[in-house]
């Protein structure tokens, strides 16, 4: 299985606003047959007094797809991301590659390293 983290990270954003590109791209991903599960990712940690069962982590999403299905993934993120700062942590085969990127041509780099990991 292949892991995907996923961080908005646009520091131009409120951290509302990153958690509703988390939820635009959740509810995307929900809908891809390639993806095994995504999900928001629970905050260890959550704020004192905080009244629900645990907070999720701002601007951050996880998501598992088998390897096969992998470049496919990496190929709809990047036409779904491109031009939004991100950070992202693909875990495959017992490694870990975390790339990020500010720019579409960046983010096309950072689709091909993270490929080309899942490939080696």
């Amino acid at each position: 299985m292949i892991k995907l983290l996923i961080a908005f990270n646009d520091p131009n954003l409120e951290p509302e606003e990153r958690d509703e590109q988390v939820q635009v791209l959740l509810t995307e991903l929900e809908q891809v047959d390639e993806v095994e599960s995504v999900k928001r990712i629970l905050d260890p940690n959550p704020p004192e007094g905080n009244k629900s069962l645990g907070g999720f982590l701002g601007g951050m999403l996880m998501t598992e797809v088998n390897p096969a299905n992998g470049k496919k993934l990496l190929g709809f993120l990047g036409d779904r991301l491109g031009g939004k700062p991100i950070e992202l942590s693909v875990e495959a085969n017992g490694r870990k590659l975390t790339v990020k990127a500010h720019s579409r041509e960046e983010l096309e780099m950072a689709i091909k390293a993270a490929q080309d990991f899942i490939s080696g």
